[in-house]
């Protein structure tokens, strides 16, 4: 896969390994060896020896339909959340809620014009799109996204919009510029958001900031609904003050967490 500017001290080798991993979707979790090359780019031999790579490190498996990825590769999804340690903290709050709510509830993150799932209590309902750790949707047509973009300056949400979305969605919503930036500051002067079926139909949530202790906000938290069950009054009367108080529980155990020394076993205390 041809790349351009990329640094002197850029490991190609490593960014093709990525690719291959990448390649895996779930309209296609098993290819042949020519299947992986061509939606790479990558010559055969190169593809290969890729594969085989991550065969021996317990990434990958070859069976007789073709090359499939193993759950080892979770890993180094998990990875990143764990090293925030935002999903130990959220976690009884986010459980208490979905208990009060009887709704699923979600935290996410920016990456891009996408936010990408990175904590979830679900609760067993038929919604449109299935929402896993690792999930993408566009920002501005969810609830989280909507939180997360209104969080930064005005220049960086262009910025940030401008970048393709890796979801592979088409959302229902497509405001103008205009109407975007008006949505965003009224979501600003709140907040919180609603998304109220803009992604997809059947889809209602409301979203709320998550915030460290220096009051930056490091993530959204959401409630999730399914339209023809639960009206936007209900969401916003009875889920919304749950969900303003659980996040203010787990952004208050978030910034005591800063606020405590951190040291290393066995390195000298001053």
């Amino acid at each position: 896969m041809a790349r351009s500017q990329t640094g002197p001290d850029f490991i190609e080798a490593l960014a093709r390994g990525i690719d291959v991993i990448r390649a895996f979707a779930p309209s296609r979790p098993t290819m042949v060896l020519s299947e992986v090359a061509e939606a790479t780019g990558l010559a055969r031999p190169t593809a290969r020896r890729i594969l085989l790579t991550l065969q021996e490190l317990g990434y990958a498996r070859l069976d007789d339909r073709g090359w499939s990825l193993t759950p080892r590769v979770l890993e180094l999804g998990t990875a990143y959340v764990h090293s925030q340690g935002l999903w130990e903290l959220a976690r009884p709050h986010m459980e208490d809620l979905v208990r009060q709510t009887g709704e699923s509830s979600s935290i996410a993150q920016l990456d891009g014009s996408d936010i990408v799932y990175v904590a979830r209590v679900a609760v067993p309902k038929i919604i449109t799109f299935a929402v896993a750790i690792g999930t993408r949707f566009p920002a501005l047509q969810t609830s989280l996204g909507k939180v997360l973009l209104a969080a930064l300056p005005p220049e960086e949400v262009e910025t940030r919009l401008a970048e393709p979305s890796r979801s592979g969605i088409t959302p229902r919503w497509q405001p103008s510029r205009e109407e975007r930036e008006q949505h965003l500051r009224e979501v600003r002067a709140r907040g919180w958001a609603v998304a109220d079926e803009q992604l997809a139909a059947g889809i209602r949530s409301a979203a709320v900031p998550l915030r460290d202790g220096e009051g930056r906000v490091v993530a959204a938290m959401n409630v999730t609904v399914h339209a023809a069950e639960t009206s936007v009054e209900t969401l916003t009367d009875e889920h919304l003050p749950r969900l303003l108080a659980a996040a203010g529980r787990i952004s208050h155990d978030y910034a005591l967490r800063d606020a405590v020394p951190q040291v290393t076993m066995g390195a000298p205390v001053p």
